[in-house]
């Protein structure tokens, strides 16, 4: 059974998606970091309020039955403060993936002129029509 299961995720590649669920959760704890502990108190520096995400409006008060004032309300500052959290995020991830995942350059290609097949620059004959090249 343990044959089995090691050949499941060896086949399935499971075992690489798992290693990647796990650094991408990392990764993403790094990002929000960032966010969160260097971008955002730069930011909330040009907003008008200082504790923006607080921002809301107050759709009723009543007093709840322990006495304590319960407040219905529209917390906008903290769905504004989550959606550039979001942004900053996207952004940052996009430009880490494209520093990591730049693309390889193309293999040389030349065409044969008898069939137009596209074969490596360093192939001697055309692997369609088996002409010289």
């Amino acid at each position: 059974m343990y044959r089995e299961f090691r050949e499941f995720l060896l086949k399935q590649n499971a075992l690489a998606l798992a290693v990647g669920v796990i650094t991408g959760a990392a990764l993403g704890r790094v990002v929000t970091s960032l966010v969160a502990d260097l971008l955002m108190p730069v930011v909330s520096l040009g907003m008008p309020a200082g504790d923006w995400r607080a921002a809301k409006v107050v759709l009723s008060r009543v007093v709840g039955p322990d006495g304590k004032e319960v407040v219905n309300s529209i917390n906008y500052g903290a769905f504004a403060g989550t959606v550039i959290d979001f942004a900053i995020v996207s952004f940052a991830v996009f430009i880490i993936l494209r520093q990591v995942l730049k693309p390889s350059p193309a293999a040389p290609t030349k065409t044969c002129p008898f069939c137009r097949e596209i074969v490596p620059a360093d192939a001697t004959r055309c692997r369609a029509c088996t002409s010289a090249v």
